[in-house]
């Protein structure tokens, strides 16, 4: 039996404004492979892993990195054409959301939430991240999507029983810290808290895209403890 992989994978859950970045980036030329060599300037490692992540779901790029035709047209096309290219896109990948018996103009944000879960059973968080960059998605492909979802989104609601605090929303998105391939690039500064780091574990390129993403953020909420520690220090 034939096993389709991109299912295997997370929908996208990466900044959607990232993503556009990175596409209108290509329009001053298109590498053969996509790799980190090519986006290491652009953004930090967790984003470029993330940013992969997205283009293997999409079929923008092969298991090798190397793009797709529909990531050639996609960097060259623009207005209605690339809107175009992007409802195939939006319909192509996640074919989940509109093979189903769920209608995009009337349900409700549960409704579509409830689909990611069974599909992929993402993390609570990370499920809401897959949801908001499919709404961003379905918006520049002008997919009429209901308006329970929509202004549910924009309202930055993670769902029920989900305690949001801004705070630490940007300190774990908008640094964009880059992450040591080692302990031994952390700053002398930190004391006890570099102890901890010694006992964190190393990055692994093999995990899941899930288990990546909660890496990312323990390390970087333990960096942003020794970046806390070193200025009540001084």
């Amino acid at each position: 039996m034939t096993v389709d992989e991109s299912r295997k994978r997370l929908p996208p859950y990466i900044s959607y404004r990232t993503f556009c970045n990175f596409v209108d980036r290509l329009q001053e030329g298109l590498p053969s492979r996509i790799d980190r060599s090519y986006w290491g300037d652009m953004m930090s490692g967790s984003t470029g892993t993330q940013l992969l992540a997205a283009l293997r779901f999409l079929g923008l790029v092969d298991p090798n990195g190397r793009p797709t035709a529909q990531l050639k047209q996609l960097a060259i096309v623009k207005g209605e054409q690339k809107t175009e290219t992007l409802r195939q896109l939006t319909s192509g990948a996640f074919s989940f959301v509109f093979q189903s018996s769920f209608d995009p103009e009337n349900a409700t944000y549960s409704q579509l939430q409830e689909l990611f879960n069974d599909a992929f059973q993402p993390a609570e968080d990370v499920c809401r991240k897959c949801i908001k960059f499919f709404v961003a998605l379905a918006n520049d492909a002008e997919i009429p999507l209901s308006p329970f979802i929509t202004k549910r989104v924009r309202a930055g609601h993670a769902g029920p029983g989900t305690k949001v605090s801004t705070k630490k929303g940007v300190l774990r998105t908008k640094r964009n810290v880059s992450i040591p391939s080692s302990t031994e690039e952390i700053p002398e500064q930190i004391s006890w808290n570099r102890m901890l780091l010694t006992k964190f574990p190393s990055f692994d390129p093999n995990w899941n895209d899930d288990v990546k993403l909660k890496w990312f953020a323990a390390f970087d909420e333990l960096l942003k403890r020794n970046l806390q520690g070193g200025e009540r220090s001084g």
